[in-house]
């Protein structure tokens, strides 16, 4: 059953018309626990709370299934205005986001464009912006990207790469060459076992696999995960090989795990929080469902509140 909810959510979460619909909607039915708001005002104002706490993090405006380029130039000027926000309020915060969203299945020509206009900001301001990685279709156009962007930008840019691919650790072998700061994340859409290790077990494997490689490599890792199994095991991994906490943090999601959160902060651990804004939050939200039947139990208590 957990299975087949899963399956749902993941089908629901590339649903177009849904995801159309949803934006009329607002941040109803519990959107609100995993989404900081709808405007860059509110996204700030978390921010600020989890500086308070010893904890950083990144934004993300949340935008999937882009159909124009005036959409795509529109995501493109939100990512800016994110960015000059952050450096006005003076937050402890860098920018993540989604190549589709910058106009990459409308030409890879206009993706790159809107990248260079971000990244050209992010530079002037000393911030850092994150690529996050999508589903498999999207997988190696995105690691082209982020390698020439990375020629270009250096340090300013960095990417995703996901534990349930097969080609994972090749990805990693051939990104050495840049010395990048990667996420690492265990990945969240549904892919073919042609492509991706179907049993939970193999991926969890392979995410403690390529965290270690990537550290050894000399590398800063961000290891995303709410996993206490990794935690405690990436804990061990870098006191017995001497690898400084200046070389990694941990994230994880807004809205999840929110005391262990403040429990890594605390152990001096760099603890960084993503998180998403804006109307566009639908696919995002489906994915959170899929992950944890939990998740969908506090939505339909969110519902039948009165």
């Amino acid at each position: 059953m957990e299975q087949l909810m899963r399956d749902m959510f993941l089908f629901l979460s590339k649903n177009k018309v849904a995801n159309k619909a949803a934006k009329k909607w607002g941040l109803r039915f519990g959107a609100n626990r995993f989404v900081a708001g709808e405007t860059i005002k509110a996204a700030i104002s978390t921010v600020k709370e989890l500086n308070e706490k010893g904890i950083v993090a990144t934004l993300d405006h949340l935008g999937e299934f882009v159909f124009s380029e005036e959409e795509a130039i529109e995501s493109a000027d939100y990512c800016i205005r994110t960015l000059e926000a952050i450096a006005e309020a003076g937050v402890k915060s860098n920018l993540s986001l989604k190549m589709t969203q910058l106009g990459l299945d409308i030409s890879k020509e206009l993706c790159m464009k809107n990248m260079r206009r971000i990244l050209d900001c992010a530079k002037r301001l000393n911030n850092f912006v994150r690529i996050d990685m999508e589903d498999y279709e999207h997988n190696q156009i995105t690691m082209d990207i982020f390698s020439e962007l990375r020629e270009e930008y250096g340090e300013t840019v960095g990417l995703v790469v996901q534990a349930y691919l097969y080609k994972v650790e090749q990805d990693i072998d051939e990104l050495n060459k840049f010395k990048p700061n990667l996420r690492l994340v265990k990945g969240a859409y549904k892919e073919s076992p042609e492509v991706a290790f179907p049993a939970k077990e193999d991926v969890d494997r392979n995410f403690i696999k390529i965290i270690e490689k990537h550290l050894l490599y000399g590398n800063y890792a961000a290891i995303a995960t709410h996993d206490d199994n990794v935690i405690e095991h990436v804990k061990k991994f870098v006191k017995e090989h001497h690898i400084p906490f200046s070389q990694f943090e941990f994230q994880m999601l807004y809205g999840i795990r929110v005391q262990r959160q403040l429990e890594l902060a605390r152990e001096g651990y760099t603890m960084r929080v993503y998180v998403p804004y804006g109307n566009d939050w639908y696919g995002y939200f489906m994915r959170r469902l899929a992950e944890r039947p939990a998740n969908v139990a506090f939505v339909l208590k969110s519902m039948f509140k009165k």
